[in-house]
Formats: C-alpha cells, structure tokens, sequence
C-alpha cells in the first residue's frame, strides 16, 4: 500500500493506495500468510473469530465480548461465510456461534472449507480497509466525529468501559 494522501493532506482511502500486487495478494488471502508466524509462537490459532483492533473494545456488547473466550484464529466460521463482505453484526454472530459449538470436528470443517474459499474470490472487497469497514458498534458512528478510518489521531479508550472475559 502506498502513502498517498490527498490534496488536505489526509491519506487517500486503502482503495486508492493499494497496488497491483497488493490487491493481488488480498484477493487470494495470501496477505494472511505471514500470521502463520503468530500460530507457531501461540498468539494465534488456525481457527477461531478474527482478531479485531484494540479501539472496538469499549464499543462491544456484553455478548459480542463473548468473541474472546477463546483463541482468535487466522480463519474462522465467518470467513468461510462471508468473508470481509458480511456485515458486522454477521460476523459477530458467526463468531458467537462458533464458540457455542467449537468441537475439532468443526474446526476440521473450517479449515477444508477455507482451502475452497480461497479459490472463490467472492466475497472479498479487495480494498477492504478501515474506511469500509470500521465496527461503531450497535449504536452506529457517531453523529459528530469521523465515520470511517484511517483517522490520522487515536481514539482514547476508557478502561473501564471494557468487559473482562476469561479465555478457555
């Protein structure tokens, strides 16, 4: 992805930054290759929900917060159902459902069909990035702030707003 910003000054949406090999590797989900990385240390597992950033924390309901009983994976029951293209609230639940019925039988499931998902490259919004795709939460974006990201400033997230959960 390229640097490019526009005429403000701001960095012009991933859309317009990615390059022909990027949008390359995206299509094809090889762009997740290098988390294998991450599974052999143990941050990762091959299957369970996507990690997501750390600023959608405090935007989460209490089930949503469900997500992190577990190990997040590289691939997971939304991928295979929708990939980037599903709305959050799909994803979500998706997530949630899996961790409702995890068993290695379904994690075996998971990782074939991935296998046949990543030769369809439907689904996928090869210039998925922040500014299509950023979660506000049930309640929407806010009514006077930035709907989208990249926002060239952090948002500060209040501690106590996040929910504990323990992981299995």
């Amino acid at each position: 992805m390229t640097e490019e910003r526009s005429t403000s000054g701001g960095l012009l949406p991933d859309g317009e930054r990615l390059t022909a090999l990027g949008h390359f590797l995206r299509r094809y989900s090889l762009d997740e290759l290098p988390q294998l990385f991450n599974v052999l240390s143990g941050d990762l597992s091959l299957v369970g929900p996507r990690p997501l950033l750390v600023r959608y924390l405090p935007r989460y309901t209490e089930r949503q917060h469900l997500r992190h009983l577990v190990k997040p994976g590289i691939t997971g029951w939304a991928q295979v159902h929708g990939r980037n293209s599903s709305t959050w609230l799909a994803r979500f639940e998706a997530d949630i459902w899996y961790i409702e019925h995890w068993s290695l039988l379904l994690d075996f499931r998971i990782m074939i069909k991935t296998v046949f998902t990543l030769f369809n490259t439907g689904g996928v919004k090869s210039g998925a990035g922040a500014e299509f795709d950023e979660y506000w939460g049930p309640d929407g974006p806010p009514e006077h702030g930035p709907r989208a990201y990249p926002v060239e400033s952090d948002e500060i997230l209040v501690p106590d707003q996040v929910i504990d959960v323990e992981r299995k």
